[in-house]
């Protein structure tokens, strides 16, 4: 059995490679369709276990309070759930932007609780664990299952795909968009049909992305200069954008080429969620 008591973690970065919303639901929720890949980047997270039954969040936290913080509030939930005692030291070295639409704070929650699950040897099977994280976000079941999947419903309900590895450039305007302000924007497109058959025999765009340049220029802007080398997408509700490649050269010479004001990184995709093969080599070596 393996006995580690301190490891590191990637909480990788998602894009939505199309994300069409269908209805606004009675309980404020929205039907919507979107296409989940994972990227081989992202925050990291070290966990160190504790006895004490304290959980402590250090590090890139933002000054965002404890109470707030989706790492906390997913080791809490876990720790509850289970009832441990046991604790955990949990430090964060940022990487993905806040509001940036690739998915950080969903991901970082997604990661706690696949690693905590494996520190206090709870045992617990993904589709528990992606059951508890729905209360933290409608994000975090795609990354706790791990596999490149279409999302339907508010994002819970999972059709795992396998799709070709590509290469990205996702570049941040230095732009914060709200998702909550965004879903209730009374502009927001809601009533795109819904897929019927293959969906690569369909048109696919981002509803949100309307909307997101009215609000907020500079994503226009951001996706406007990224058509010099690739049709442009924003991902989620923003405010990154990506373009898409077969190599990693052609992406390469994007993030050089970047504006000054502009943040960027590049990075494959991958079918398997990062978190799932480091979890894997940790404790099944």
């Amino acid at each position: 059995m393996n006995n580690k008591t301190s490891f590191s973690l990637i909480a990788p970065a998602k894009l939505n490679l199309f994300l069409h919303i269908n209805a606004r639901r009675e309980d404020g929720y929205h039907e919507l369709e979107t296409l989940f890949t994972f990227l081989n980047f992202g925050d990291e997270l070290y966990f160190e276990l504790t006895t004490d039954g304290n959980i402590s969040v250090d590090g890139d936290t933002k000054d965002i309070p404890l109470n707030d913080n989706l790492i906390y509030r997913a080791a809490l939930l876990l720790q509850t759930h289970c009832k441990t005692s046991l604790g955990v030291k949990i430090n964060l070295i940022k990487r993905l932007p806040m509001g940036g639409g690739v998915g950080g704070g969903s991901s970082d929650a997604a990661s706690t609780l696949l690693a905590l699950n494996k520190l206090w040897k709870l045992a617990l099977n993904l589709e528990t664990l992606a059951q508890l994280g729905l209360k933290l976000g409608a994000d975090v079941p795609v990354f706790i299952q791990g596999q490149s999947a279409i999302a339907h419903g508010i994002g819970e309900k999972l059709h795992h795909v396998k799709l070709e590895q590509k290469w990205y450039c996702v570049v941040h305007p230095n732009q914060h968009v709200s998702t909550a302000k965004i879903f209730t924007h009374p502009d927001l497109k809601r009533d795109t049909p819904k897929i019927i058959g293959d969906w690569k025999h369909h048109t696919l765009s981002n509803d949100c992305e309307p909307l997101v340049k009215k609000l907020c220029p500079e994503v226009e802007k951001t996706l406007q200069w990224l058509l010099k080398y690739a049709p442009s997408k924003m991902t989620g509700t923003g405010s990154c954008c990506f373009v898409e490649f077969a190599s990693q050269v052609q992406a390469q010479d994007v993030l050089e080429n970047l504006p000054h004001t502009w943040q960027g990184f590049v990075a494959s995709s991958t079918n398997i969620s990062p978190a799932h093969t480091e979890l894997t080599a940790i404790f099944d070596q």
